[in-house]
């Protein structure tokens, strides 16, 4: 039976919520909805700009899957939860930007509310660890 890997961060809504930010079994680690709370602070960070927030989160997620063992190129999928129509192309472009040389499948969703009015883009993320 594979043992379960758990990572973790300061981000106050994990112990609130009760959850980890990234889980690992077996090969497989999924990354929680990551957004971009400061973790020294707890505060939202860049409430007015989505692209730097998806880029922010981009960065957490690899974090995380290293943390767990993986690295970037082994992310195989992203879901964006974005809320403004408008950011769209902003977390698309940092997508490219931060995942173009991985090029993972990914789902982006519009119009979502978060637990936050400053966050505007929130992100997920499947791996599947190299042999």
């Amino acid at each position: 039976m594979d043992t379960v890997q758990r990572y973790r961060t300061a981000n106050p809504y994990e112990k609130v919520f009760g959850y980890c930010r990234a889980l690992r079994k077996g090969p497989f680690i999924f990354v929680s909805g990551t957004t971009a709370v400061d973790l020294t602070t707890g505060q939202v960070a860049h409430p007015s700009s989505a692209y730097q927030q998806a880029l922010k989160a981009f960065k957490e997620i690899v974090v995380a899957v290293e943390s767990l063992g993986g690295n970037k190129a082994d992310i195989v999928r992203v879901r964006m939860f974005v809320a403004h129509e408008n950011d769209a192309t902003e977390v698309a472009r940092a997508l490219k930007e931060e995942m173009g040389e991985v090029e993972p499948t990914a789902t982006m969703i519009l119009g979502a509310k978060f637990v936050s009015p400053d966050m505007r883009v929130e992100i997920e993320a499947d791996t599947v660890v190299s042999l």
